[in-house]
């Protein structure tokens, strides 16, 4: 999953998931080199976290 997506389905905003995402245990993968890099999350990890969250 690209950080748009994961922005998307958490509610929040992309710099959101930049700046949380280690904090949260999420590893983003980068793809190329300098601005235009493109950050990718494994979808297992980011339902792993949200899975995490439940409320009992």
């Amino acid at each position: 999953m690209d950080t748009f997506e994961v922005a998307a389905m958490l509610n929040m905003s992309t710099s959101w998931v930049y700046r949380e995402a280690s904090k949260l245990g999420l590893k983003g993968y980068k793809l190329g080199r300098g601005r235009n890099a493109k950050v990718l999350y494994k979808r297992a990890e980011v339902f792993k976290w949200l899975e995490q969250q439940k409320i009992h």
